[in-house]
């Protein structure tokens, strides 16, 4: 009967049995590396709603896909390897890895992960706990800590860039002081406790209890499955200025005055003692009558600039609603040639274009160009002229002794196109 009642205790609603947790694996003491000949305790805490059977729930234990003998929620071992504990109708739990050395000197690090923004401590330990002297620990091999004696060396907050492989070396006295001895190298991985922030705007199906025409903009980032219960609190930002100051809500609401210019935000995400911060990339809001208007039927997609990168622009640019005035050009040139005035359209097919002012101006300025190159043409060969008479004066008997000037037997018109010769 009370077999009966258990079991159906634990089928939900749906007709499906409920799914029970896997358990804990905890290692004590809690380091990785141990020397030869040393024990530690492993321990398996399952989490058990309700008994299946009566009798009391066994654990079993593995090592590698080794099963053991034992079926305690405690073992004591000794052998290096990969270990894994499962209570009845749970998962396997997640591994323990033990490394057992044989050196003088071993660098110990905790069993747990370490997520960014808890303390790091890092063991350096001398053969059966023998005292350390000149004592030093190095990441990725540059030294970081140096100590007289043994120490841990603790990083009070760690950060994703104090991941990598570390390594201690010192001297003991065994019975007079050796000389420098190494560690060997432990890789240690410091998880990302959330990712960082992406800020969007929220779609009008989401943005529930929103005015009409404002904007509600999200700050999104996702804990690591370890830390799902961690809290979180959000910050919003105009530019390099304060709109919402840390609160838990991750979603912000942009007044419909603020909507009318393009603005860029972005938002920060937090642990509630600060110890990670993290920032979003910026978002270029779009202002009403844009592409994307956020009071548009679909969600509007804004453009999300690197955390680094300043804004493309801060201010939305003026549209001008004035019609843009035409360069008016003179019907008539300075040398008093007529053209016809293009104040009246030209018959042409539709389609075309009107002519730019750029190139009503270029057509109006041609029969000036035409006409000053027929000028420099004239007077270089009256200069030609001038400079046979100077250097041959006989090849033209007809000017000998007279007074004038070469110039003089010509008469140019700087105004019209065409020159007449003077008879002497």
């Amino acid at each position: 009967m009370w077999a009966l009642t258990a079991l159906l205790l634990l089928v939900s609603s749906s007709g499906q049995a409920a799914t029970l947790e896997k358990p804990i694996l905890s290692l004590h003491p809690p380091w990785t590396t141990i020397f030869k000949g040393e024990r530690v305790t492993l321990k398996c805490d399952g989490y058990h709603p309700l008994l299946l059977e009566l009798r009391p729930i066994s654990t079993l234990w593995y090592l590698g896909h080794l099963l053991l003998p034992s079926h305690k929620k405690s073992i004591e071992v000794q052998t290096p390897g990969v270990y894994r504990c499962q209570t009845r109708g749970a998962p396997v739990s997640d591994p323990i890895h033990l490394s057992v050395s044989n050196d003088w000197l071993i660098l110990q690090v905790p069993y747990t992960p370490v997520f960014e923004g808890e303390p790091l401590v890092l063991r350096c330990r001398g053969w059966y706990d023998k005292v350390v002297y000149k004592l030093h620990y190095y990441h990725d091999g540059q030294a970081v800590r140096y100590f007289h004696s043994s120490a841990n060396y603790t990083v009070l907050q760690a950060r994703a860039s104090d991941s990598g492989r570390y390594q201690c070396s010192g001297t003991m006295r065994i019975p007079v002081e050796s000389a420098p001895m190494f560690s060997a190298k432990v890789a240690v991985t410091v998880q990302e406790l959330f990712r960082a922030p992406v800020l969007r705007v929220m779609g009008p199906p989401e943005a529930r209890g929103a005015a009409l025409g404002w904007v509600v903009l999200r700050c999104d980032t996702h804990l690591h499955p370890q830390k799902r219960d961690t809290p979180l609190q959000f910050a919003f930002y105009k530019y390099s200025r304060v709109v919402r100051r840390f609160d838990w809500g991750a979603e912000y609401t942009v007044p419909e005055p603020e909507v009318e210019e393009l603005e860029s935000y972005w938002c920060e995400a937090a642990t509630a003692t600060r110890s990670v911060r993290k920032r979003s990339p910026w978002l270029q809001l779009p202002g009403p009558g844009s592409p994307l208007d956020p009071a548009s039927t679909t969600a509007p997609r804004a453009a999300a600039l690197a955390p680094g990168n300043k804004p493309l622009f801060f201010r939305k640019p003026p549209v001008s609603r004035s019609v843009p005035s035409v360069t008016s050009v003179p019907s008539t040139t300075s040398t008093g040639l007529q053209f016809p005035a293009s104040g009246a359209p030209t018959a042409g097919p539709p389609a075309c274009a009107p002519p730019t002012p750029l190139e009503q101006s270029a057509g109006a300025l041609k029969p000036d160009v035409d006409l000053l190159l027929r000028e420099m043409q004239l007077l270089k060969g009256i200069l030609s002229r001038v400079v046979l008479e100077l250097k041959e004066p006989q090849a033209l008997p007809e000017l000998r002794g007279t007074p004038e000037t070469p110039t003089s037997h010509f008469a140019v018109s700087l105004g019209t196109p065409e020159t007449t010769p003077v008879e002497s």
